[in-house]
């Protein structure tokens, strides 16, 4: 029954996003799902974003805009204003991938504390890039980010009640700490078998990637010692390097 469906809290946070925004507003309002909560966290725009949300204002359930220090800090925004069993974030430019999915997955079960899919990559008119270098694994437990980030951002959806705070003293790789935090803490982990979001190319991370990969290494030497992250970093190289120079990107 709808009412025993869990409440999801998808957050979307915006800056400047005329061009970007309302495909994801479109997309989460295609959502099949009775039980949802949408937040928009703006940066206080200076273009026509916030047009953009009035225009679809009957999907909007929260609304902030302001000066934020950053992307993470105005996702922990987010997270305050969340309501919902379940956290989301779809950013500005990133799309649902499936109106069905969260009844799809919720059939399945719908008390665990992380659920887990695929991700497109798509570029700045929707066109479907391809899939992403690194692949989700059949089972997900937080020793498999010891291989890196193998599921991104917006293709998991976490319990609220295991959602921490980003770390702001990192401003490029908070995403990647946040996931893995939440990974520790999970007890019931499930593969939704599907793609989850549409992930428009590019990013905060992409467009910083060297100060992002020292981040990256930082967080997961805190997590699983210096040797092992180290060496885990030989096969990861290679396959950076054999998906370069097979597709053109990363």
């Amino acid at each position: 029954m709808p009412d025993l469906l869990p409440r999801v809290s998808i957050i979307t946070v915006v800056y400047n996003g005329e061009a970007t925004l309302e495909r994801t507003i479109l997309s989460v309002k295609s959502l099949n799902y009775s039980n949802l909560e949408y937040i928009i966290i703006d940066g206080a725009s200076k273009d026509g974003t916030l047009d953009i949300v009035e225009r679809h204002k009957e999907v909007v359930s929260r609304l902030i805009s302001e000066p934020d220090k950053g992307l993470y800090d105005a996702m922990n925004k987010g997270l305050d204003l969340a309501s919902g069993d379940y956290v989301w974030f779809i950013n500005s430019g990133d799309e649902v991938a499936d109106p069905e999915l969260l009844n799809r997955i919720f059939g399945i079960n719908s008390s665990a504390d992380i659920y887990y899919g695929d991700t497109l990559i798509v570029d700045n008119n929707g066109e479907e890039i391809g899939h992403r270098r690194l692949s989700p694994p059949e089972n997900l437990t937080w020793l498999d980010f010891r291989k890196g980030m193998l599921v991104s951002h917006q293709s998991i959806i976490v319990a609220r009640r295991i959602a921490e705070h980003y770390d702001l003293q990192y401003r490029f790789s908070a995403d990647f700490d946040w996931v893995l935090k939440a990974l520790r803490k999970a007890e019931r982990i499930v593969n939704g078998k599907a793609v989850f979001s549409r992930f428009l190319d590019g990013g905060l991370t992409k467009s910083n990637i060297l100060p992002g990969l020292k981040e990256r290494f930082s967080i997961m030497v805190r997590n699983y010692g210096f040797i092992t992250t180290l060496l885990s970093h030989i096969p990861i190289g290679l396959k950076f390097l054999y998906f370069l120079i097979r597709y053109k990107r990363f």
